[in-house]
């Protein structure tokens, strides 16, 4: 994937994580961009340890394991930030 591709995918998860987790409102573009290419990593390592795929390219499972891996970093941190 280019970066591109990347910004979109990372746009796109870390604005439907930040949604899930009530975050909407403190996060802009960039902040959603970069949760959700972090979010990609963290759930590909997630996806793959239990033995799935993890990213593979622009599709629906992509953005569900980036969204994933979103959620989860965006519970972490609010746990430290609350």
């Amino acid at each position: 994937m280019g970066i591109f591709t990347w910004i979109i995918l990372g746009g796109l998860a870390g604005w439907l994580a930040s949604m899930l987790t009530k975050n909407n409102e403190k996060m802009g573009l960039i902040k959603n961009i970069v949760v959700g290419i972090l979010g990609a990593m963290i759930g590909g390592f997630v996806f793959s340890f239990f033995g799935a795929t993890g990213v593979t390219g622009f599709n629906l499972w992509s953005i569900f394991v980036a969204c994933v891996g979103a959620v989860i970093l965006l519970v972490i941190i609010n746990l430290f930030t609350r």
